[in-house]
């Protein structure tokens, strides 16, 4: 049961989108789209077959300052992998060596190798805040996240911020927000 909670949690985020909202965080300009990019989410093991959750990040482009701003997105810092997945390893590894992790992980059918394992579990990041579900301590993210799927009036997409919300992604460990600036025309 668990096993469903946690695909459950990591496939409501298949696909959401994170844009920067308003305008420029370093001048208050005026945002055109600048590109899209795809990152990597999580890896699900499903039906004897993988499964990659992406999601979709809009940068954008100041008019004014030319700069690029990036929005906030569902990552640690340093992280490949989505929050709610460095959540579950991290909180596993409270109770369990990282080994194990790895393989209690892929029993859920989430692939994470168990270097990955140890070097999140390593990462100067805060614990995440757990609950006990069937004997294992969960991370609230993954509650949270699941309890998307049950929802009737979420039955089209879910947004970024809604996901940022539900995984609760503390503010000061938020990437930095600089914005780069653009490359120079040819």
């Amino acid at each position: 049961m668990l096993a469903g909670i946690v695909s459950t949690a990591l496939s409501v985020c298949d696909r959401t989108e994170y844009s920067v909202p308003g305008s420029c965080p370093s001048c208050g300009g005026i945002l055109s789209g600048y590109d899209t990019r795809k990152r990597r989410f999580a890896v699900l093991y499903e039906d004897d077959r993988e499964t990659t959750i992406d999601v979709i990040i809009h940068r954008s482009y100041c008019r004014s300052c030319g700069r690029i701003a990036v929005p906030d997105d569902p990552f640690y810092p340093g992280t490949r992998m989505g929050s709610p997945v460095v959540d579950l390893c991290r909180s596993f590894a409270a109770t369990m060596p990282c080994s194990r992790v790895s393989t209690r992980l892929a029993q859920m059918g989430v692939i994470v190798d168990r270097w990955t394992v140890r070097s999140y579990c390593r990462a100067p990041l805060p614990q995440p805040p757990v609950v006990p579900v069937f004997g294992m301590q969960v991370p609230v993210s993954i509650i949270s996240l699941s309890s998307f799927a049950g929802m009737p009036d979420k039955a089209g997409r879910i947004n970024g911020e809604e996901i940022l919300a539900a995984c609760r992604f503390p503010a000061q460990w938020r990437p930095a927000m600089p914005a780069v600036p653009a490359p120079p025309d040819r």
